[in-house]
């Protein structure tokens, strides 16, 4: 009995060791072939693919700015900062303004208002004693422009120039010879009165060439319409 006993036991384990691969090996088929995703579901997207990474979407899409250029001859409205004359104002010397509203091209603000223009003195004369009128031209060559910091730019030349004074002078000359003729008359017959008109009109004459002409002023807050020489290329953002 107890040999039978001891021969059923190792019938028993040799059994059990032979059925543990036999387990195993179906364990393995079952893992290749379980699916690696669920029915109705999307597979993955690639690490570098836009949806997976969105610093990449961002830039994957449209700029987000554009080039727009202001032909030559664009009238950008400007509003002078800086006052300049032929008497206060020197070569060379910084002449500011700001634009007195937006520029626009085809539909787009290119140039916001307020934007800040810079240029310089190109000439500044004073008016002579004998003759000659006062005169003072500038230019500007910088604008501020969105995103870019300070953009150079060519503009004409904006002068102005004193009135002539010939009419004035006249009067100041004619009206003393007059008034020496009268007294000269009165004094002295014809003779005294030639006499009085030529003294009074020396003395006139000399009040003249003792004075100088009228000086030209360009005050703050002046309205000017500055003329683009070259074209301008303005990077601004897209709606």
């Amino acid at each position: 009995m107890k040999k039978l006993i001891t021969l059923s036991a190792i019938l028993a384990i040799s059994a059990a060791c032979n059925a543990e691969p036999q387990l195993q090996a179906n364990g393995n088929r079952l893992a290749e072939a379980k699916p690696t995703s669920t029915s109705g579901s999307a597979p993955s997207a690639p690490a570098d693919s836009p949806s997976a990474n969105p610093v990449k979407k961002l830039f994957s899409g449209e700029p987000a700015y554009r080039d727009v250029t202001l032909p030559a001859g664009t009238v950008l409205p400007v509003d002078l900062v800086t006052a300049v004359g032929s008497d206060i104002s020197r070569v060379e010397q910084r002449v500011e303004g700001r634009l007195r509203h937006a520029v626009t091209a085809n539909g787009i603000d290119v140039l916001p208002a307020g934007a800040a223009i810079s240029g310089h003195i190109t000439s500044a004369e004073r008016p002579g004693r004998v003759k000659g009128r006062g005169h003072v031209a500038f230019r500007f060559t910088q604008l501020d422009t969105p995103g870019e910091g300070t953009s150079r730019i060519s503009t004409a030349t904006i002068s102005r120039i004193a009135p002539a004074t010939k009419n004035q002078d006249a009067a100041k000359i004619g009206v003393p010879a007059a008034a020496g003729a009268i007294i000269g008359g009165i004094a002295g017959g014809g003779d005294g009165a030639a006499k009085g008109a030529v003294i009074g009109g020396a003395a006139g004459t000399g009040y003249v060439l003792s004075t100088r002409g009228k000086e030209v002023r360009v005050g703050k807050g002046t309205d000017l319409a500055v003329k683009l020489t070259a074209p301008l290329t303005v990077r601004v953002p897209r709606n």
